[in-house]
């Protein structure tokens, strides 16, 4: 899955330093882990660079060295959880021929759901963060939108342009919907509307691509 981003020029924007050898890729990988968990707990403004290095154990030079400042480790941290999302649903499209309606919607369904705190946390950067140039909300819907696009044509190879689009956006807003349901606890018959939601989203599906 290809994920947009939007740069200023990096004589003006740093860039995070890209490892190339296992313990370089591995020390990254921890880094960001520990500048999620500061975020999480602190907030990105309030959040500051010796945290994130003392929350990883690394000196301060090393987390300088991969990430010049805390917004690119917030750029690579949404970017990150797009990876993750887009391999997850390009494996739906690897497999998506011959799914059945509820099948499908079922796997669309959670890839959010398995994603959650991920997504939490990659809104909110990208909320503290709108004034800033770099992954923008709307450039991340537009790739998760191919993407399923992707999907539904690979699923029903016969459908027309409008209706792939149609459901690209319908199955979008689902996804996004059911998360939020998923995640309040406090409401009565929660399982119960689960289900019907994935029925509902299952039976659409059935209709529009039979």
């Amino acid at each position: 899955m290809r994920v947009s981003s939007q740069k200023s020029s990096s004589a003006t924007q740093p860039v995070a330093k890209i490892p190339t050898r296992k313990r370089g890729i591995e020390r990254v990988a921890k880094l960001l882990d520990a500048a999620a968990a500061v975020f999480a707990e602190k907030g990105y403004k309030t959040a500051t660079m010796t945290e994130i290095a003392q929350k990883a154990g690394a000196p301060i030079g090393s987390l300088y060295q991969f990430f010049p400042s805390k917004d690119v480790i917030a750029d690579a941290l949404v970017a990150r959880y797009m990876e993750h999302v887009g391999g997850e649903l390009d494996g739906i499209r690897s497999a998506a021929a011959g799914r059945s309606a509820q099948e499908l919607a079922n796997q669309l369904l959670d890839v959010f759901i398995h994603h959650a705190h991920e997504r939490s946390l990659a809104l909110s950067l990208l909320d503290a963060r709108w004034e800033q140039p770099g992954l923008r909300p709307g450039m991340l819907r537009f790739d998760l939108r191919a993407s399923i696009a992707g999907i539904v044509r690979a699923w029903r190879p016969l459908l027309d342009d409008g209706d792939v689009q149609l459901l690209s956006v319908f199955l979008l807003q689902t996804m996004k919907s059911l998360v939020q349901l998923h995640d309040d606890k406090g409401y009565p018959g929660r399982e119960r509307v689960l289900s019907e939601w994935r029925r509902w989203v299952a039976g659409y599906l059935a209709e529009i691509g039979h």
